[in-house]
């Protein structure tokens, strides 16, 4: 039976916060580091048999190991995003058969919407969390006039995002074959034309950029806990 991995990505840069933190991924957030809310939703979740943990550096990795879920794999990152998740992948046991794939900078992911993910994933081998788009989103044209897209087809990209793994493992080696630079794995599977689902989120589950952010977010998890 082909197991499910989940590649937990924790070697974002975090140059956005200023250095109000040393590690953002590290930072605290109601008295524990940020990545242990991800950590621990997916540990209760149940929906991962293996993980692997993108880390920046040694000193990073050395503290993340205390926090990580079993059992688990360490991958040093890449220079940008999809440079680490490629890592990742190639990383995998040959058993894997689905891959979620996370950013540790969102720590509010739910255990159910990860079990909601997992069930949708065997049926439609892609899908990603994802919320609506709720502001008038205009397009900029180069000779200067707006265009008004239909907010009712847009949606806000999240993680985890989650796919079988020969398909992701395509996708990615079509972004290399192109040199194509994308910000988040969905839009490498569109590269196959390849439908995928979307599970909507209700929750706020936003991710840490600037120091702006971690006041906002301690709010968020006292509101989450009330």
């Amino acid at each position: 039976m082909p197991r499910t991995a989940a590649i937990l990505l924790a070697a974002g840069s975090g140059h956005r916060m200023n250095g109000t933190v040393e590690d953002k991924i590290l930072a605290p957030l109601g008295g524990r580091p940020l990545f242990v809310h991800s950590a621990t939703a997916f540990a209760e979740s149940g929906v991962a048999d293996f993980y692997v943990i993108v880390y920046r550096d040694q000193k990073q990795m050395l503290e993340l190991s205390a926090y990580a879920p079993t059992p688990a794999l360490f991958v040093p990152g890449g220079e940008e995003r999809q440079d680490s998740v490629a890592a990742a992948l190639a990383a995998l046991p040959p058993d894997i058969g689905k891959v979620f794939i996370h950013d540790c900078a969102r720590p509010f992911v739910r255990v159910d919407q990860l079990i909601a993910l997992h069930k949708i994933v065997l049926r439609e081998d892609a899908v990603v969390l994802a919320h609506r788009v709720t502001d008038s989103i205009k397009e900029h044209r180069a000779d200067g006039h707006l265009k008004s897209l239909n907010r009712d087809k847009l949606w806000a990209m999240e993680t985890p995002q989650v796919f079988a793994r020969d398909l992701i493992d395509a996708a990615y080696a079509k972004v290399a074959k192109k040199k194509l630079h994308i910000t988040d794995d969905a839009a490498a599977v569109e590269l196959l034309k390849h439908p995928v689902a979307i599970l909507e989120n209700s929750h706020a589950n936003p991710k840490l950029t600037t120091p702006a952010d971690l006041p906002w977010f301690e709010y968020l998890l006292s509101q989450s806990q009330s």
